[in-house]
C-alpha cells in the first residue's frame, strides 16, 4: 500500500512546474525514473501499516539531490522545503532524512538503479547519442566513509596468530609437566583450537575454585597463606588462557573479514586500504577506499561495479560478467588502459567472449621508444631462429631451448615458459651488461610463447587506422567521467558503509553525472517547439494557459457564469502572472464570452509587470474579476 502519488494529476497551485526552465534537469530525472517498469517497485508495497511514500518519488528526489551535489540526508530534507524542482518531484510530500537514508541503502534499490541504467542506455541508443561500437573501461579509487587510522593488516594478524599458537602450546606443555591439569584430547598436536583452549580454561577454573574452597575451610593462617601461594600458578595460567581464547577468536574473525584482501578498516569492514592520489600527509599514506569500475560510451556511464582489489587487473573479468548479466550485451570492441593488460584478460575477451580487446600492456609505450629498440641487451631485440629454436645474444652466442617451466601464481593462474640457456657465458666480455647471474651460471631467457603472441596481436590492432582511432578515444571518453564525478559533482567520499550500500550510492552518483551531461547536451541543442510539441518543458506556459482557456470555452454554460468566474479566479491565483504578460486582451475576450452584461464590455488595461514583483498583475486581475462578479450579481 502506498500513499496516493500521481505525477500527471493537476494539483493546485500550478506554479511549481511552470517555474521550471524548459530544459530543467528535473524533467530528465522524472523521465528516467518513469521509464522503469512498475514491477521493479512492487517489492516495496506493504498491505499493512501506514502507507509508504511511493518509491518513484523517493528515487526522483534522491537523484535530483545528487545532481545538485547534495549527498547528506538532512540536506536533502532541507531541499524539499526550498527547492522548486524538489517540491515538484515530491508533489508536496516531505519525507524526513531518516526515511531518505533508509531508502537509498535499501537492498531493493539496487535493482531499480540497474533498471534506470538499462532504460537510460536504451534512450541514448534511440536518440543516436551512442553507436554501440565499443565500451571504454577504467577504474578509480574513492575514499570510504571510514576512520583514517583504523587499519587491520593481514600479515600482522598472521604473525600474531602464529605467536599465539606457539605460546599456547608452550604453556599447555608446562601445565602437563607440572601436573596442574590432566591432558585433553587434541585434534592436532600443532595447534590448540578454540574449543580446546576453552576446555583448558574450564579445567583451570575448577582448579582455582578447589583452592578457594580449601582457603575457606582452613582456619590456620600459615596454612591459608601456603594454599594462596599454591593457587597463584593455576590462577596465572587461567588468566593467560582466557586471553588466548579471546585473541584466537579475534584473529579467526579477522581472517574471515580479510577474505582474499590484505587489509580492512575497523569502521567499514568492506573497505580496503589503498594508495590514493590525494595524499594529504605527503608520505604515501594509505586510506580505506573502494575500487570503482565504470564502463562508458559517449562520456555516459552505462555500467558500474565496486571491488575491494586495489589493482584493476583482477577486476576486469568479474566486471565484464556483471555487465553481460545485468546491463547489456558487450559490443565488438572492449577498450581499456595498460592496467588491464594480462594474459588471462586477453584470453577471456578473445576466446570466451569473442570480442576484440583494444587493451595495451605495461611495456607497450616503452617498447615503441627508440631507446628500447636500440638496446641490444633487451631479449625482444635478439635474433630468433625459428628452425633451430634458438636466440642469438649480442656476443653471437646461441641460447638453445633447455626445458619447459610452469609457474602458478597465488591466484591459481598457471603460465607456461620455454627456458633458453646460453651455451657458455664464462668468458663473455659483455657478461656484466647482459646478466646478473652468478659465476658458473649462464644467461637464461624465460619465453612465454602465448603472451608474446597476444602482445603481437595487440600491437597489430593498435597500428591499424580504425582500431587505433577507437583506442585513441579512450582518454576523452572514460577519463572525463571521473573528473565530472569528483571535480564537478564533488563526490570524493562515500556517505555510507558496507559494499552493498556503497554500490547503491555509486549508482545514484553515476546516474547524476549522466543526467547533468544529458541535460547540458539538450540545452546546447536548440529544440523546434513546433516539431516537438510533447517534449517536456517545450513552450510549457503557452500550452498550460491555452488548456485553461479552452477548458472554460468548452464548458460554457450561461446560467453558471458566476460559478465559472469563480473557477477562473482560483486558477488566476494559481498561475504565475508573468505567464499572462501581453495577454490582457485574450483574458478580456474569454470573460466577455461567458459574463454577459448588456452594454458592458470588459477590458483589461495594460499592466506594468515588475520583474521583482509577481503579485501586482495577479492582484490587478483579481480585483477586476471581483468587480465583474459584483456587476453580474
Amino acid at each position: 500500500m502506498f500513499k496516493d502519488y500521481n505525477i500527471n494529476q493537476v494539483v493546485l497551485p500550478l506554479d511549481l512546474e511552470i517555474k521550471l526552465d524548459k530544459n530543467d534537469i528535473a524533467y530528465a530525472v522524472n523521465d528516467v525514473v518513469t521509464q522503469v517498469p512498475d514491477e521493479a517497485f512492487a517489492t516495496f508495497s506493504r498491505e499493512t501499516g501506514c502507507p509508504a511514500y511511493h518509491p518513484k518519488m523517493m528515487m526522483k528526489i534522491i537523484l535530483c539531490a545528487y545532481t545538485q551535489s547534495v549527498f547528506s540526508g538532512r540536506k536533502i530534507e532541507g531541499l524539499l522545503k526550498d527547492s522548486v524542482r524538489m517540491m515538484w518531484l515530491a508533489q508536496g510530500y516531505e519525507p524526513t532524512y531518516r526515511t531518505i537514508n533508509r531508502f537509498r541503502v535499501h537492498p531493493e534499490v539496487k535493482e531499480i538503479l540497474r533498471q534506470c541504467f538499462v532504460q537510460f542506455r536504451c534512450q541514448l541508443v534511440e536518440e543516436k547519442q551512442i553507436d554501440e561500437e565499443a565500451i571504454f573501461i577504467d577504474g578509480t579509487k574513492i575514499e570510504a566513509n571510514a576512520n583514517k587510522f583504523t587499519f587491520v593488516w593481514r600479515k600482522s594478524t598472521e604473525r600474531h596468530s602464529a605467536n599465539l599458537v606457539e605460546k599456547s602450546n608452550q604453556m599447555y606443555d608446562e601445565l602437563l609437566e607440572k601436573e596442574i591439569i590432566p591432558g585433553i584430547e587434541r585434534e592436532s598436536s600443532d595447534e590448540l583450537s578454540t574449543d580446546e583452549l576453552t576446555k583448558v580454561v574450564k579445567q583451570l577454573d575448577d582448579e582455582v575454585k578447589t583452592y578457594d574452597k580449601k582457603i575457606e575451610a582452613s582456619e590456620v593462617g600459615s596454612e591459608r597463606k601456603q594454599i594462596r601461594s599454591e593457587r597463584k600458578t593455576p590462577k596465572y595460567y587461567c588468566k593467560q588462557f582466557k586471553d588466548f581464547v579471546a585473541r584466537k577468536q579475534k584473529y579467526q574473525n579477522d581472517m574471515e573479514i580479510f577474505g582474499e584482501r590484505n587489509s580492512y578498516s575497523k569502521t567499514d569492514h568492506d573497505a580496503t586500504f589503498m594508495r590514493m592520489k590525494d595524499d594529504y600527509m605527503k608520505n604515501g599514506q594509505l586510506k580505506a577506499g573502494y575500487n570503482v569500475q565504470a564502463a562508458t560510451e559517449g562520456q555516459y556511464v552505462l555500467a558500474y561495479d565496486v571491488f575491494p582489489n586495489p589493482t584493476d587487473t583482477r577486476t576486469f573479468i568479474p566486471f565484464l560478467d556483471n555487465i553481460e548479466d545485468n546491463f547489456f550485451k558487450l559490443p565488438k570492441h572492449i577498450v581499456a588502459d595498460a592496467g588491464y593488460g594480462s594474459e588471462q584478460n586477453y584470453e577471456d575477451v578473445m576466446e570466451n567472449r569473442k570480442r576484440t580487446p583494444l587493451i595495451t600492456y605495461n611495456q607497450y609505450r616503452k617498447e615503441k621508444k627508440k631507446k628500447h629498440k636500440n638496446n641490444a641487451f633487451h631479449t625482444a631485440n635478439w635474433e630468433y631462429n625459428e628452425e633451430d629454436d634458438t636466440f642469438t645474444c649480442p656476443n653471437g652466442k646461441q641460447l638453445m631451448f633447455s626445458y619447459v617451466s610452469n609457474r602458478t601464481d597465488k591466484y591459481g593462474l598457471t603460465r607456461t615458459f620455454k627456458v633458453y640457456e646460453c651455451e657458455d657465458c664464462s668468458d663473455c666480455p659483455l657478461r656484466s651488461q647482459c646478466t646478473k647471474a652468478k659465476e658458473g651460471h649462464n644467461r637464461k631467457i624465460y619465453y612465454n610463447e602465448k603472451w608474446e603472441h597476444q602482445k603481437e596481436y595487440i600491437r597489430q590492432l593498435l597500428s591499424e587506422e580504425e582500431t587505433g582511432e577507437i583506442y585513441g578515444n579512450r582518454k576523452i571518453d572514460v577519463e572525463p567521467v571521473f573528473g565530472f564525478l569528483k571535480a564537478n559533482l564533488c563526490f570524493t567520499r562515500m556517505s555510507v558503509r558496507g559494499e552493498e550500500k556503497v554500490e547503491n550510492e555509486l549508482g545514484f552518483a553515476f546516474m547524476a553525472v549522466n543526467l547533468r551531461k544529458y541535460t547540458a547536451m539538450k540545452i546546447n541543442q536548440p529544440i523546434d517547439h513546433e516539431n516537438n510539441p510533447t517534449k517536456n518543458g517545450s513552450n510549457h506556459q503557452k500550452s498550460m494557459i491555452g488548456t485553461i482557456f479552452k477548458l472554460f470555452l468548452a464548458s460554457y454554460v450561461p446560467a453558471s457564469s458566476s460559478f465559472t468566474a469563480l473557477i477562473l479566479l482560483s486558477l488566476l491565483l494559481s498561475v504565475p502572472c508573468a505567464a499572462f504578460h501581453g495577454s490582457q486582451r485574450m483574458v478580456s475576450t474569454v470573460l466577455n464570452s461567458f459574463v454577459r452584461i448588456p452594454g458592458v464590455e470588459i477590458l483589461f488595461p495594460p499592466v506594468v509587470f515588475h520583474p521583482m514583483c509577481q503579485l501586482t498583475p495577479t492582484a490587478h486581475y483579481v480585483s477586476l474579476l471581483a468587480s465583474v462578479l459584483i456587476l453580474q450579481a
